[in-house]
């Protein structure tokens, strides 16, 4: 669910986006080199704040809010220290980060940036490292840091609560200052999907022209010209069609299993993946690091296929408005999606994992078929292709819709009961801040001395 609060000050309003920067602002020297060629703003505790810290983290914040941000460099600093001065805690109080966990965090971020700039040359070369190991190393000390605050904030927090009493007066105070939420239209959506599938037929040709590709290439052709000549994958002529892997990274399962069951030099037989079917060949192996190449093939399916498919859909749509069944019904009887088939077909917001979706906020392409249903009301049947490739047609049901309105305190209690929580737990760290401050090293470059910061970080008496 997405709240806008009117009038809210620009930094608490992006506050929640900050986490985020941290990971799309890394720079592409060494911290030792950072340190020699760069200013240092501030230093708390053992950590330090450069002025290009400062002037990467306003632009992105900026550039995020698309120029409706106005922040100063005092602000951006103060944001910034606050950060520190969690991290440093977290070291001293001897809270925990595992290698593990970050590295999977890493990778998750990695796998997502590698999603929106197409490859790992795009991705290193824009945030200006020489290659992804460089990058890589960079991102898990950023990560590193991120966790230690997130588990320090926890720590802050974890017996923070609200009563009902404090929810009401909360809400209260928003009503008296004209701050109520504005609650943008929120819809539950329930779907019913048919895959569209190849033949055995075709599957067992494509198991059959990658073993012969195997064959070949065990008899000396090249993997390499094989897979940029036949593979369809994207990425095959991007860094040479090679993959540098580790068992973290955001690669599918059957991928990586492949990958760490071969020696050197190997090829692995045909395997399924919700991409298609591959062979993948190691080509060297660097310590927990593999770099890869792999051929994947796609069966074809034919027209006749897919309208079968569509016919079936059609004709399960239609017993559903005759009232043969519910919609519910069809749902357990002929869905083939497994993550929305035990939930009666609701579709979960992986934002809020919860069953609510902001209309405005959806992809485009959706909210032009769903946008004008009414409650109750069913989709058209429609095809769908995910990002693997998988094809399919399927169905929407809207299931609820609730128009854009202000906060209610009896409808809308559970979002102004998160509100009030939320507010007590920045107040109980901005307490613990303020108070660390004083028991805290803290050094402050003398062009920010003169900043106005809500907090005594220049300890003048």
């Amino acid at each position: 669910m997405l709240l806008k609060i009117k009038n809210f000050k620009s930094i608490k309003m992006l506050k929640k986006q900050f986490t985020l920067l941290l990971l799309l602002v890394v720079f592409a020297v060494n911290a030792q080199d950072r340190i020699k060629l760069d200013g240092v703003a501030a230093v708390v505790g053992k950590n330090i704040v450069l002025n290009s810290e400062i002037a990467a983290f306003k632009l992105e914040l900026e550039q995020q809010s698309e120029g409706k941000v106005d922040i100063s460099d005092c602000e951006m600093l103060e944001q910034i220290m606050n950060r520190k001065l969690l991290s440093h805690h977290a070291v001293v109080d001897s809270i925990v980060v595992t290698e593990a966990e970050v590295n999977t965090q890493v990778e998750r971020k990695i796998a997502y940036f590698l999603q929106q700039l197409g490859s790992e040359k795009k991705l290193y070369e824009f945030y200006g490292f020489n290659d992804m190991a460089d990058l890589r190393k960079e991102f898990i000390e950023i990560e590193k840091e991120a966790s230690l605050i997130q588990k320090m904030q926890q720590k802050l927090t974890d017996d923070v609560d609200v009563t009902p009493e404090e929810v009401r007066n909360y809400y209260k105070s928003l009503e008296k200052e004209g701050n109520l939420p504005e609650i943008g239209a929120e819809i539950e959506l329930a779907q019913i999907v048919l895959h569209i599938k190849p033949s055995k037929e075709e599957e067992e040709r494509i198991i059959n022209r990658l073993k012969e590709m195997k064959k070949g290439i065990e008899e000396g052709q090249s993997f390499k010209m094989k897979a940029i000549a036949y593979s369809k994958d994207p990425g095959v002529l991007q860094n040479n069609g090679l993959y540098t892997i580790t068992r973290e990274s955001g690669f599918v399962k059957e991928f990586k299993e492949a990958a760490f069951s071969l020696n050197e030099g190997e090829i692995s037989e045909p395997f399924k993946s919700q991409f298609g079917y591959h062979i993948l060949k190691v080509e060297k192996i660097k310590g927990k690091q593999r770099d890869v190449r792999h051929i994947l093939l796609q069966p074809e399916i034919t027209t006749e296929q897919q309208q079968q498919v569509k016919d079936s859909i059609t004709k399960i749509r239609k017993d559903i408005l005759t009232l043969k069944l519910t919609f519910e019904e069809a749902v357990q009887k002929y869905s083939e999606d497994k993550d929305t088939k035990s939930n009666n077909g609701l579709l979960i917001n992986p934002i809020s994992n919860d069953t609510k979706f902001d209309l405005t906020k959806m992809d485009p392409t959706l909210y032009a078929r769903i946008s004008t249903l009414t409650e109750g009301e069913i989709s058209d049947v429609f095809y769908d292709e995910t990002r693997e490739g998988e094809k399919m047609y399927k169905m929407l049901l809207m299931k609820s819709k609730v128009p854009a309105h202000v906060a209610d305190l009896s409808k809308d209690y559970v979002k102004i009961q998160n509100l009030a929580l939320q507010k007590k737990r920045e107040e109980t760290i901005a307490k613990w801040t303020k108070e660390k401050i004083n028991d805290t090293y803290i050094k402050i470059n003398k062009e920010y001395k003169k900043c106005n910061f809500k907090n005594n970080w220049t300890k003048d008496i």
